[in-house]
């Protein structure tokens, strides 16, 4: 049971990943929106002397949000690969299973990472993204951040074949 949980888990991130990768190319510009606000500091708050590290260039724009796509995608599709791959594995021994959690825990830090690194850190932090009231990303990635640490967790659980 507790397999199953894990793939099922798993297979919900996965179709989350999916879902934000499909929304940014078809929507590419709501999202867009939300990068170019983030990276040129424009709604930060008023004498904040941070602001010579906004990048107000739309070409630093496009490349930011093109990597985070890249990142998603990279992140999905690893996370496509592990559901199959533990799935596959759920009825065999305790040691074929451990070997194939391999690709999801690289999938499953990539996107911590992602929500650590590149929305919290370098967005929250560095771009000050907290200071706005508009652009402000920090919740929903400290959330996500949340749930998929609660899922890699999950995935750390020794496993056992009586279980």
């Amino acid at each position: 049971m507790r397999r199953w949980s894990q793939i099922a888990l798993l297979a919900g991130l996965a179709i989350f990943s999916t879902l934000v990768v499909f929304n940014n190319l078809t929507d590419f510009n709501s999202n867009f929106q939300f990068v170019r606000h983030v990276l040129s500091m424009d709604t930060t708050l008023p004498g904040n002397h941070g602001i010579w590290r906004a990048l107000p260039g739309h070409n630093w724009h496009l490349a930011f949000y093109f990597f985070i796509i890249l990142w998603e995608l990279v992140t999905a599709l690893l996370l496509w690969v592990g559901v199959v791959q533990l799935a596959r594995a759920a009825s065999a021994t305790s040691a074929a299973y451990q070997a194939a959690r391999r690709i999801p825990l690289l999938a499953l830090t990539l996107s911590l990472l992602m929500w650590l690194v590149a929305f919290l850190s370098v967005g929250g932090e560095w771009f000050l993204m907290w200071q706005s009231q508009t652009w402000n990303g920090q919740e929903p990635a400290f959330r996500m951040f949340l749930i998929v640490g609660i899922v890699y967790l999950s995935l750390l659980l020794p496993d056992s074949e009586s279980l």
